[in-house]
């Protein structure tokens, strides 16, 4: 990463260098032209004033000069050049500043010269006695002045090349510096992190730290309790089966601990079942195929079901509603409800009552299952959903619970992107609304 970042901030700088040297090489060289273009103009004027005659008798006088004057007629042949014989020149009529000067007073062009990587600038102006003064001057091209000047640019790129390594590697480790100190301190909150900017970033990073932390102490936890939860069962069918083995108890006995060994086996089943449910809930990485389906319906063919288990306590189960369409999977729906009703039938009293209720709430499917069984203390009311939880764990077991129903319940909600309330009170009873 650090080289990474080195590496571009290297080429980010040698791109706006050479983007600079470019841009100043043409204004410089535009500015060149026009102060080229401006002397040419005031050194016209000064021979218009002086009188070109003057000049012109006084050949000594432009010897020495770096400007070319020449001085033409109104037909266009040429009276006087200071730098060759005015005999053996062609007319001038046709050159562009020329004509330009005969018809609106002055007249300027550059033109490509004869010698290599050179400029000629030309500037005519138009005399009192209809004849025109023409001055011209040679300058260096912008390739000429680039390459006249390569040397000390050279020298330059290269000086800020070399600062540009040290200032791309002081950014970098001053970048990175805040991030470094993140994974030194990555659990103290209170650490300065450097720039506000990488604040977000670095609350994010800490939020799935912890996330991670949190994730696996669950995991760590749940491998826990299935082990445990799994050894209870085990342990009993072992230590049952083993005093019929030994022939140590008698034969109605033996009928009794089978069907503890039946029982326990049976818990063991569930168990397996609800833990293979909830790790494919976890690990689901397509959402299944939701169609639209009556969620009163499935709830009346469920209830028929499960009313069987609720006669041996002579609990009482009713619905009530109206027909409810919710965008869901069916399998889903059947163990949503299966897992309210069955835990509302196992911690109810005897001669209790289970009441469903199917509804709408604005774009909401409502399932509200209320029972009047043993309540949840206020201080538990949280935690029923955890995995394993029991709030009475000697009625779950004997009951057949697994203590997983609930956080099965949670995942298919959450896959749902609904909500769970609940609400309960100890020895009233409990509610349990979701919203689909």
């Amino acid at each position: 990463m650090k080289q990474k970042i080195n590496s571009r901030l290297l080429f980010i700088s040698m791109v706006v260098l050479a983007l600079a040297t470019v841009s100043i090489t043409f204004v410089y060289y535009g500015l060149f032209q026009e102060q080229v273009k401006k002397d040419l103009r005031v050194e016209a004027e000064l021979l218009k004033n002086a009188g070109i005659t003057e000049f012109v008798k006084n050949e000594a006088m432009l010897s020495n000069e770096d400007i070319r004057i020449t001085w033409i007629k109104s037909d266009g042949s040429v009276i006087y050049d200071n730098d060759a014989n005015a005999e053996y020149l062609s007319n001038h009529l046709n050159r562009p500043e020329v004509d330009a000067a005969f018809k609106r007073g002055v007249g300027e062009s550059v033109r490509e010269s004869d010698t290599m990587n050179m400029r000629t600038f030309y500037y005519a102006i138009i005399m009192d006695d209809g004849t025109v003064l023409r001055v011209a001057t040679e300058a260096r091209s912008l390739l000429n002045v680039f390459l006249s000047a390569s040397g000390i640019i050279i020298f330059i790129i290269i000086l800020i090349i070399v600062l540009c390594i040290f200032i791309s590697h002081f950014l970098t480790v001053q970048l990175l510096e805040p991030i470094k100190r993140l994974a030194d301190s990555i659990d103290d909150n209170s650490s300065i992190v450097g720039y506000k900017e990488l604040e977000p970033f670095m609350n994010r990073i800490r939020e799935q730290h912890e996330d991670i932390l949190a994730s696996a102490k669950s995991r760590q936890d749940f491998t826990a309790n299935v082990s445990h939860e799994l050894k209870t069962p085990l342990t009993a069918i072992s230590g049952y089966a083993e005093l019929i083995e030994n022939r140590m108890v008698d034969e109605e006995k033996v009928i009794h601990f089978s069907a503890e060994i039946r029982k326990n086996a049976d818990r063991l089943v569930s168990l397996i079942n609800d833990i293979i449910r909830l790790s494919e809930l976890d690990h689901k990485e397509s959402t299944p195929e939701f169609v639209s389906l009556d969620l009163y319906e499935i709830a009346e063919e469920r209830l028929e079901l499960l009313r069987s288990n609720a006669r041996e306590k002579n609990i009482q189960i009713s619905l009530k509603g109206e027909n409810c369409m919710v965008l869901s999977n069916k399998g889903m729906l059947i163990e949503l409800i299966d897992n309210l009703v069955q835990n509302a039938i196992r911690y109810n009293v005897q001669n209790g009552m289970v009441e469903v209720c199917v509804d709408h709430n604005k774009n909401h499917a409502v399932l509200k299952v209320s029972d009047s069984g043993i309540g949840i203390p206020k201080d538990e009311q949280k935690r029923v959903f955890e995995r394993f939880y029991r709030v009475d764990k000697s009625r779950s077991r004997e009951t057949g619970g697994t203590g997983l129903g609930l956080a099965i319940v949670k995942h298919i909600v959450e896959i749902h992107d609904g909500s769970i309330e609940l609400e309960s009170e100890v020895k009233k009873g409990t509610s349990i609304t979701v919203y689909l």
